[in-house]
């Protein structure tokens, strides 16, 4: 077995030894490699399960936690999905396999440029990225099938929660930055909202406003 084949067989090993076995996402997560995504000094730990630093102060999250929240989003083939976070790109390119078409928004100008030269090299014709402060999600695209969020807010924010389709899921960690957050799962029904907390997790802060770079 050649170290690749070898190495993407140990990646899923531990994908599904953390609870992720959800057949598609694990499909997605095979056909994405999580290396374009990595820059630098940590690049050859692109396939360890663990989060790694980025650019613009913020981190690239561990594989088995970005598949956790992929498989609670519960997306479908017909789905449009918001991410608030681009970060590296590599969650907005999980989705992009499948979901129809998938809006990421980060404040970050830089994050978003680096993540949409990868897009374009590895042909996810299906993702749109910009650069906004993604408290206030998309309300030019919206509504959303399905929401994540890779940054913690204290609550689900407003915005988001109203550009969520009746029926949506958002996904989302919520806590203060600095104690353990809880990753929650919000289902928009006729009557409202449904919480339900999914696992502990730990995220960078979600900030207001725009980066400076």
């Amino acid at each position: 077995m050649s170290d690749e084949a070898e190495r993407k067989m140990q990646f899923l090993y531990a994908l599904r030894s953390k609870g992720v076995t959800d057949s598609r996402v694990l499909t997605a997560m095979e056909k994405v490699d999580r290396g374009p995504f990595i820059r630098g000094i940590f690049a050859d730990r692109a396939y360890e399960d663990m989060p790694l630093p980025i650019a613009c102060g913020q981190t690239i999250s561990q594989p088995s936690i970005v598949g956790l929240m992929t498989q609670a989003l519960q997306v479908s083939a017909r789905d449009t999905v918001l991410e608030v976070g681009t970060g590296s790109g590599y969650q907005a390119a999980i989705l992009s396999q499948l979901a129809r078409r998938v809006y990421t928004v980060d404040r970050h100008r830089r994050l978003v440029r680096e993540a949409r030269e990868i897009f374009d090299a590895l042909k996810l014709s299906n993702i749109t990225a910009f650069t906004a402060d993604g408290s206030f999600g998309l309300p030019d695209q919206a509504p959303f099938d399905r929401i994540l969020v890779t940054a913690a807010a204290e609550d689900p924010p407003g915005p988001l929660l109203a550009q969520l389709k009746i029926g949506g899921i958002m996904v989302l960690p919520v806590g203060q930055s600095d104690t353990v957050q809880s990753l929650i799962r919000v289902t928009r029904s006729e009557s409202g909202f449904e919480y339900d907390e999914l696992r502990p997790v730990r995220f960078v802060p979600l900030v207001e406003g725009l980066g400076r770079d």
